[in-house]
């Protein structure tokens, strides 16, 4: 996830930004894909950002 955030933050998005477009894809694919739902959560919790690396503050 880390490299993800890094890609989109180098094509000019800020790091707030990246995130919130990583959360809006997480969210897209559990509407499109309900039944692996559980899955894509697993995916994103184990790769995104740590409670303590809460970028909102």
């Amino acid at each position: 996830m880390e490299e993800l955030i890094k890609r989109l933050v180098a094509s000019g998005l800020t790091e707030q930004q990246a995130y919130k477009a990583v959360e809006i894809v997480k969210d897209f694919a559990k509407e499109k894909f309900p039944l692996f739902a559980g899955a894509i959560n697993k995916v994103f919790d184990k790769y995104g950002p740590k409670e303590e690396d809460d970028f909102l503050g």
